[in-house]
């Protein structure tokens, strides 16, 4: 356990990792600003650990709201140290299936609300020159799968923009982990998620994902064991900016990787042809 008491800032706390981050840090003593929603969903927290949890209703896509949120958890406790992105929700549908409002919903959601907390976080971590933000990723922020192509977007998004951050604040002081979980036991892909319309064309691509994911399904993790490594990951001199949560991911991704780099050696005559030559100036 650290020596004085971090103070983190937590979106999506009434279920899943968020909940149970927040009781993991609150269990050693931290102090918590946990959001979600519904604010009643944080009463339970609150009974239990009293002054240690500011509770706040937020809405991540208002960023207005963020920021109100941002700056009352920062005059309350007197300092963020973790601020961790984890409000999200899956959106299950095809490229085609999926409609404009459900694609944008995804976005604002997945990439915009860790964006809005971000931005309005950064202000006072650079001038307490500390702090750590956790955006909560997933494998299919490095791998994609079809029939999720939007919820794979908003993650890639916010990898993306997380790794350009690490190395725009690390001066500050400031650090940043892309925690990438796999399979889990919560409720990711059933009450949370949001499922398109389903198109009769891509029954066939849904059957062959189902064999695929059965076999994920069967040996999902532990959710509560992501308390512990989650403290390990915020508690670490020297914390990854990559992740994962898991056991299977590392090797999926290697042989991911491996495909990638042979497609780009296949194809590099190509490329460097289109180098083309220098034009003369």
């Amino acid at each position: 356990m650290p020596t004085t008491p971090k103070v983190w800032f937590l979106t999506g706390t009434s279920k899943g990792f968020g909940r149970i981050w927040a009781e993991a840090a609150l269990k050693r003593g931290d102090k918590v600003v946990a959001t979600a929603r519904n604010p009643s969903s944080l009463d339970e927290l609150v009974a239990r650990y009293g002054s240690s949890v500011l509770p706040l209703g937020l809405d991540v896509t208002d960023q207005a709201a963020v920021e109100a949120a941002v700056k009352r958890a920062q005059a309350h406790f007197g300092r963020l140290d973790v601020v961790v992105n984890n409000a999200g929700f899956g959106l299950f549908g095809t490229v085609e299936e999926v409609t404009a409002m459900q694609a944008r919903t995804q976005m604002e959601t997945n990439f915009f609300g860790a964006l809005w907390v971000t931005k309005a976080a950064l202000p006072y971590l650079r001038e307490q020159r500390s702090g750590h933000i956790i955006q909560v990723s997933s494998i299919g922020g490095v791998q994609a799968f079809p029939t999720l192509g939007l919820y794979h977007a908003s993650k890639w998004a916010l990898e993306g923009f997380s790794q350009s951050l690490a190395a725009e604040v690390q001066d500050f002081g400031i650090k940043v982990t892309l925690v990438e979980p796999t399979g889990y036991e919560t409720d990711w892909g059933g009450a949370s998620s949001v499922q398109a319309t389903k198109l009769p064309f891509y029954d066939g691509v849904r059957a062959k994902l189902a064999e695929i994911f059965g076999a994920v399904r069967r040996t999902r993790g532990n959710p509560q064991a992501t308390g512990p490594a989650i403290l390990k990951v915020v508690d670490a001199d020297r914390p990854p900016l990559r992740i994962f949560f898991g056991a299977g991911p590392l090797e999926m991704i290697k042989d991911e990787y491996e495909k990638r780099i042979a497609n780009w050696e296949k194809w590099n005559d190509v490329s460097v042809a289109a180098h083309g030559k220098p034009e003369k100036t």
